[in-house]
Order: C-alpha cells, then structure tokens, then sequence
C-alpha cells in the first residue's frame, strides 16, 4: 500500500523554533502559505520517524509542491497498516516445522529436564530472542533518529558530544542533563524522538 502525505509526519523549525508540526501534507502547506513571511532558507523539515531532514522544493503552487512530494514519498511502505490475516474456520495450522537441531549432550539433558520438554523450551528461548532482538532493533532506530536531529540542529551546542556519548551509552539521566539548557523546542522535540532511545527502565523518561 502507498503512503499519502497524510501519513508521514515531520517537524519544520525556523532557527530553532518550531514552525509547524504534523503531516507532511499540513507542513508544506503552512510552509507554504508563509513563504512571503519568513525566509525558507532559515526553515529546517526533519521526519519525525527517522530524524532526517526533508528538503522540499516549494515552487509554483501548491498542487505542484505536493506532486513532488507524492513521487518521492508515495511508493515508501506504510508500517501503520495492520495487515490482519484471514482467519479460517476450523483448528487453526501451526506451521510446526521439523529441523534438525545439534546440541552438546549437556544441552539435550538440560533440555529435557525443563517443563514441556526439549521442543516447547526450544521455541519459547527463540521467542525471547526474538522479543529481545526487536527491543534492540526499537532502540536503534530511536538512537539514529536522535543523532541525526542532534547533529543538523545542536552540533554546536555546548556539551553535544558528551550527550551523544550518553545516548549511544543508554544513560538517560546524562543525557538529559547534557541537553537540558538547549533550546525548549529543540530539546522538546529531542525528547520525542528519544523516547524509545534507551532500555528499561530508563526509557519511560517523563518528557
């Protein structure tokens, strides 16, 4: 399924105040119609999702602007679909699999010795991984996010390489603190990306 601008969501700072905040459809437009007002060349447009700047080319009208757009951004996949299988009637199919599995022979006496037995510990140890490899996954893209903002908008900023530091170290009381005397909206706007930037339970940071 294609993406409209409706579905992505960016953030647009003039220095380092916020200007607009929504859908990209919403952003351009109050860019847009403040072009006589503002100098563009002040303006920054960064995707909430990834923290990466967006450059739009604001030329003719409207309809032109957001042509542009649509062909850049409208073949990018939607992640807010739930794409829900069909649910048959009857006993559901598990997709039980069966592979040859080698372990050491205290593994296999490990294994046998667990509640279910060696197979339903196997898939509930994959299962962990998985929810655990996932939970990093999360806190990757939240870390990226951040540094990608943090580097166009608070390069400069006092005590930015410390903060970065913090981040990628996964202490949010540091982090915090390094950042905390930025700009309200830039440092607002940081936290918003930060939120899943750091593991339990230092992640829920009240913002």
């Amino acid at each position: 399924m294609k993406k409209d601008l409706t579905s992505v969501y960016c953030t647009a700072f003039l220095d380092m105040k916020l200007f607009a905040s929504g859908s990209l459809h919403h952003v351009a437009v109050t860019v847009k119609d403040s072009l006589d007002d503002i100098d563009v060349s002040r303006l920054l447009i960064f995707d909430d999702n990834t923290g990466k700047q967006i450059d739009i080319d604001f030329r003719g009208e409207i309809d032109s602007v957001h042509k542009r757009l649509e062909e850049r951004f409208g073949d990018l996949p939607d992640k807010e679909v739930n794409h829900q299988p069909t649910r048959q009637v009857g006993r559901p199919k598990l997709g039980v699999v069966s592979r040859e599995v080698t372990l050491l022979p205290r593994h296999w006496e490990w294994l046998k010795n667990q509640p279910g037995g060696a197979s339903v510990t196997l898939r509930k140890l994959v299962d962990e991984a998985r929810r655990a490899g996932g939970e990093q996954s999360k806190i990757r893209e939240a870390q990226e996010a951040t540094y990608h903002f943090m580097t166009a908008m608070a390069g400069n900023s006092h005590q930015y390489e410390e903060a970065l530091r913090e981040l990628y170290a996964g202490n949010s009381d540091c982090f915090y603190h390094f950042i905390d005397d930025w700009a309200p909206d830039i440092v607002h706007y940081i936290k918003r990306l930060a939120a899943n930037a750091f593991p339990e339970p230092n992640k829920n940071k009240e913002i």
